[in-house]
């Protein structure tokens, strides 16, 4: 990315969360179960077809009806995969809303679904596990919002505990364990630096400082002297920005270099995906930065798969669909009747889907197999590949 479009980028700056983030960090109440763990279901006939919800954003924004067919798209992907087990999938739209949302997973349920997938949004999904929650339902939304998670309902988006906890380990273990965290102060930002410090203290690594700011220009450019001094002061030598490319991650990648925080000297990590759009790899403060990625393995063989099948490359949180069906599915193959209650969804081996492996845990959130990039030559590189199952390196 050239100086010109630095300075256009200065002069006018838009706040959006990445798309995937976007549809997935909404604001919402909690489930009054949310934070707690849940070991019921309902008892599943595992010689039949298993009556399975999916719900998804049909019947709303143009945008969205796209994204619910690619759900759809995936979810009868992982179908295919499903040796000896037949789901019998019901698909129901929510338009994107709440109400929709908890009028389909009522229905759903009295349809005799077993578990629900979906929705994408996070006051969806919350209404969802609430419609559902007196049946024992589960319900695996694609949200990635922990303040929904817990009780009946669990989470399939990435999440950014899981994201901290995996590149403050990497770091920990590569000697960069000073860490100045720099965070927004919305509701992404403000989860993002919880989940860094968590990750931090977890790992046994040090909080050299924290910073943050508003979201905007001014604010931001502010804010790149208090980062240096709060290196300066707290000895630091790693940056931890929650921000992502559509955001303050291109001013940050330009001023800290700037004010004398050489990247040659500190390590910066970020906490979303530097890759994308392709075009954040040209900016010169991201050059030899550390962030995580799914398995690009089996990210590549999933959208090799999908592409061949329907004729397009798809969106990131498609993998979600697929997931959801490959967990259900390998549940059911064991023959319990108990596949599908929390206890099973929660077992600790997990399960493998469009990105690698997963599990759910018992707060509702997830853990995902995630591998350490970095940027060489505007070009992602692999620094350390995802696990390939839970217990090893990267957990």
């Amino acid at each position: 990315m050239t100086i010109a479009l630095f300075t256009a980028v200065r002069k006018r700056m838009q706040f959006a969360l990445l798309p995937l983030f976007a549809l997935l960090l909404a604001a919402c109440d909690p489930i009054a179960g949310a934070g707690l763990s849940n070991s019921g279901g309902p008892s599943v006939d595992t010689s039949a077809p298993v009556p399975v919800a999916l719900l998804v954003p049909k019947g709303g924004s143009a945008s969205d009806n796209l994204l619910a067919q690619e759900l759809e798209n995936a979810a009868r992907l992982a179908m295919r995969d499903l040796d000896g087990v037949e789901i019998d999938l019901r698909v129901y739209g929510t338009a994107g809303n709440a109400a929709n949302a908890a009028s389909a997973a009522t229905q759903a349920v009295a349809d005799g679904a077993k578990i629900i997938i979906g929705p994408v949004y996070g006051e969806a999904a919350n209404a969802a596990g609430i419609a559902a929650a007196s049946a024992g339902v589960n319900v695996l939304s694609f949200s990635n919002n922990p303040t929904i998670a817990g009780g009946n309902v669990f989470i399939l988006g990435p999440t950014f505990d899981n994201t901290a906890r995996r590149l403050v380990g990497y770091a920990k273990r590569s000697g960069k364990d000073r860490i100045v965290v720099v965070s927004g102060q919305d509701v992404a930002g403000q989860l993002g630096r919880n989940a860094i410090q968590t990750a931090i203290a977890a790992n046994g690594a040090t909080l050299a400082g924290s910073v943050d700011y508003a979201l905007s220009q001014e604010s931001v450019i502010a804010a790149v002297p208090r980062v240096k001094d709060a290196v300066e002061a707290g000895e630091a030598n790693a940056i931890f920005l929650t921000t992502s490319s559509a955001t303050a991650l291109p001013l940050f990648a330009q001023l800290l270099p700037e004010a004398g925080l050489p990247v040659a000297t500190t390590q910066y990590i970020g906490l979303t995906r530097w890759d994308i759009p392709p075009q954040t790899l040209a900016l010169p403060g991201v050059q030899g930065g550390w962030f995580a990625l799914p398995d690009t393995g089996s990210s590549a063989a999933f959208s090799q798969q999908y592409s061949a099948t329907y004729g397009k490359t798809p969106v990131p949180i498609a993998g979600l669909a697929f997931d959801g069906i490959a967990a259900v599915g390998a549940l059911v193959r064991s023959g319990n009747k108990n596949a599908l209650t929390g206890s099973a969804l929660t077992q600790g081996a997990g399960f493998r889907g469009a990105s690698g492996i997963f599990r759910l845990r018992n707060d509702g959130t997830n853990d995902r197999g995630l591998a350490v990039a970095t940027i060489r030559d505007q070009s992602v590189v692999v620094l350390e590949a995802a696990p390939q199952a839970f217990g090893g390196a990267g957990f």
